[in-house]
């Protein structure tokens, strides 16, 4: 084996991370690292040049140290002050880029996801800090992807929440009432789109809206799914009432997989979810 160089860590070629802790300490040491990255995607490419909406052409900037601190860097020729965090969740946060980097870091990096209560214990910030971040991050800055999947696409509907309790089966209420709606379509080996059914609306809908006419669909038994299999170019279903879960390339097992993580990470991690804020997990 040849030997390794302990100051400059490399991920292995096995491993099934693209991103590691060492590569990304690396690219962000410090928060100033932070902000000039924010700096150079947002505005200026060579971290110079940017284009003044006040000169209304491309001047240079500088960045001047401030009794302010203020993270801005200035139009040499009309004196504007540019912020590279306005209009980002990151603006008027006195908590460091730092911490909103590794906290966006830790959220992408982990498989069934990560609680505010760790993040919270990760950062070394307070609960409501914490929460605040995962909340921005996770509804505002990870926005879903809501282009239309073509191709095989596998599609089918869950329940997600808690058991009825005693009281509620005294009252005879339905045994899902508790629980929310989720419809999902995936690409085989590609994009996968979750929507929470606040409304009830019918499933057809959906499957309708985020799947293209001259897709493969592939589902379950269920009923709700024969008339909208007629609007795709081939339609095939699995009966899993008589015990059928594949039969050569038909099944829906790609979109249970993603079922299994997605149930996993909230027994696991985050133990339970309203259905206020399912549609951000």
């Amino acid at each position: 084996m040849a030997p390794t160089d302990r100051n400059n860590p490399v991920r292995a070629a096995s491993s099934e991370s693209r991103y590691s802790l060492m590569e990304f300490m690396r690219d962000f040491p410090n928060d100033a690292a932070c902000l000039d990255w924010l700096w150079r995607t947002r505005y200026a490419a060579d971290g110079e040049h940017a284009e003044c909406p006040r000169c209304e052409k491309v001047t240079v900037f500088k960045r001047y140290q401030t009794k302010q601190q203020r993270q801005s860097w200035t139009c040499t020729q009309c004196s504007l002050h540019l912020h590279p965090t306005a209009g980002t969740i990151f603006h008027k946060s006195s908590t460091s880029l730092h911490l909103w980097f590794y906290a966006m870091y830790l959220m992408t990096s982990t498989r069934c996801g990560i609680s505010a209560k760790q993040l919270e214990r990760e950062l070394g910030v307070t609960y409501k800090t914490a929460w605040r971040m995962f909340h921005l991050i996770r509804n505002d800055l990870m926005e879903q992807d809501y282009m239309p999947l073509d191709g095989d696409v596998e599609a089918d509907e869950t329940f997600i929440g808690g058991k009825p309790r005693l009281g509620d089966h005294r009252k005879n209420k339905p045994r899902e009432h508790k629980k929310s709606v989720v419809v999902g379509a995936v690409e085989r080996g590609g994009r996968v789109i979750a929507k929470v059914d606040k409304y009830k609306v019918n499933t057809r809908n959906h499957v309708a809206t985020y799947v293209l006419p001259s897709a493969n669909l592939f589902t379950d038994e269920y009923g709700a799914y024969m008339e909208v299999g007629r609007k795709f170019q081939t339609h095939q279903r699995v009966n899993h009432s008589k015990q059928v879960y594949v039969s050569g390339d038909v099944h829906t097992q790609t979109i249970e997989g993603f079922w299994a993580l997605v149930k996993n990470g909230i027994r696991g991690v985050y133990h339970a979810v309203s259905a206020k804020h399912l549609q951000g997990y």
